[in-house]
């Protein structure tokens, strides 16, 4: 049965009708990705290119890592300005920027300029991720805006499968080609500009009611469920990162059985975020979900064939495929209209500080335990610690969920 149309959020008092506004904020949610995957087939041409540059061995793969890095430091900057100057209007002027800067490596001779334009992408991504977020949050409520944040999920992880193959295909002909992808901000832009309403705080009931006094920001309440996503943000990026290094240690180098298996698992992460809008809220609780990821990652940690490592990966990526759009919605929910762009920027931080921590955790984990099936094996233990304490709590929720959800 097909989506309904938004019906008007509790916390605005504009909201956009039919799906096209969706569809853009799901576009504008996947430009991010782009810069994550676009360059990782061109990275060996452009250490060729330039590698009579010193330190070029180091610095040409922080041209794929280093917008991330800056999306994740300045997510929380972003948030705030979202706050102060409106979600619409920066949106509008990242995206085109991202166009500006995502491009510039195509006329740029040095390297360390490309690592400029690179950092500015980021800082462009991080005032487009913060702004999506946000304005879902500011245009739907209840099972609609799940809905749409698990899309957005999905989306992301879709679009990451499609963005490698064309870097790839672009790559083919020239390293610089696929800069040329980053033109789409500026198609995008003018379509935020017209599709997109202005979101507005919500209205007092009586006019002549005295302003109440602002509310502080929910220092607490934010701060546990960004610790949860930095860690989830590890799990969530462990297969799609390592699985072709784990592939190598079975013995598997082929790049066709790396890409078909990285094909599974992303659309093993797309049918978790298909699953988490077929399931009620109360019945999809974290430690659950933390549970399957541990599961899968356990797998992955004894597997001596490469059947068992898929099959672990599979299980652990529907278990991220749907922790993602839990952790965000569960953000949300903490948060009014007033204080969502501040959120939303802090949340994005602590997801891509996790994305950048991943490998390096990983790597740290290697080296203790030996092996990198080992540290993903422990990474599995410790996800699924993290759900056995997260159980309690989860519990005492689910008793006063349930029944209201009878009653209705």
């Amino acid at each position: 049965m097909p989506a309904p149309l938004a019906p008007p959020s509790p916390d605005h008092t504009t909201a956009p009708t039919g799906r096209l506004p969706a569809a853009v904020l799901m576009a504008g949610s996947c430009l991010p990705v782009l810069g994550a995957v676009l360059l990782a087939p061109v990275l060996p041409r452009m250490q060729d290119h330039f590698a009579d540059v010193p330190g070029s061995a180091a610095l040409v793969p922080v041209v794929l890592t280093i917008p991330a890095l800056a999306l994740a430091v300045l997510a929380p900057f972003a948030g705030m300005i979202v706050d102060k100057l409106g979600r619409k209007r920066l949106l509008i002027a990242a995206t085109a920027l991202y166009a500006v800067f995502g491009t510039a490596p195509l006329w740029l001779d040095s390297l360390h300029a490309i690592l400029i334009s690179r950092i500015l992408v980021g800082v462009a991504e991080a005032a487009i991720m913060t702004a999506c977020t946000t304005l879902i949050g500011d245009y739907y409520s209840g099972e609609l805006r799940d809905r749409y944040l698990a899309l957005q999920t999905m989306c992301a992880s879709a679009s990451a499968t499609l963005f490698f193959v064309l870097g790839g295909a672009l790559g083919a002909a020239n390293w610089r080609a696929p800069f040329w992808l980053y033109a789409v901000g500026l198609l995008i832009a003018p379509v935020m500009a017209r599709v997109l309403p202005t979101p507005t705080p919500p209205a007092r009931d009586d006019k002549n009611e005295p302003l109440a006094p602002a509310r502080p920001f929910p220092v607490r309440h934010m701060a546990g469920i960004c610790l949860l996503t930095l860690f989830g943000a590890v799990v969530f990026y462990t297969v799609p990162v390592e699985m072709a290094y784990l592939l190598d240690d079975l013995g598997t180098d082929s790049t066709g059985t790396i890409g078909a298996v990285t094909a599974v698992a992303s659309a093993a992460t797309v049918l978790g975020s298909i699953l988490f809008t077929r399931v009620a809220a109360h019945r999809r609780p974290l430690p659950i979900l933390l549970a399957l990821c541990a599961l899968g990652f356990l797998l992955m940690g004894l597997a001596d064939s490469l059947p068992l490592l898929i099959t672990g990966a599979v299980l652990n990526c529907v278990g991220t495929g749907m922790l993602l759009p839990s952790l965000v919605t569960r953000a949300m929910a903490r948060l009014d209209f007033a204080d969502r762009g501040r959120g939303m920027g802090l949340w994005t931080a602590a997801f891509f500080l996790g994305e950048f921590l991943c490998p390096l955790a990983l790597l740290a984990g290697k080296e203790v335990v030996g092996s990198l099936a080992a540290a993903v094996g422990i990474l599995g233990a410790a996800t699924a610690l993290l759900a056995a304490g997260l159980l309690p709590a989860a519990r005492r929720r689910s008793h006063t969920a349930v029944p209201a959800a009878e009653q209705r």
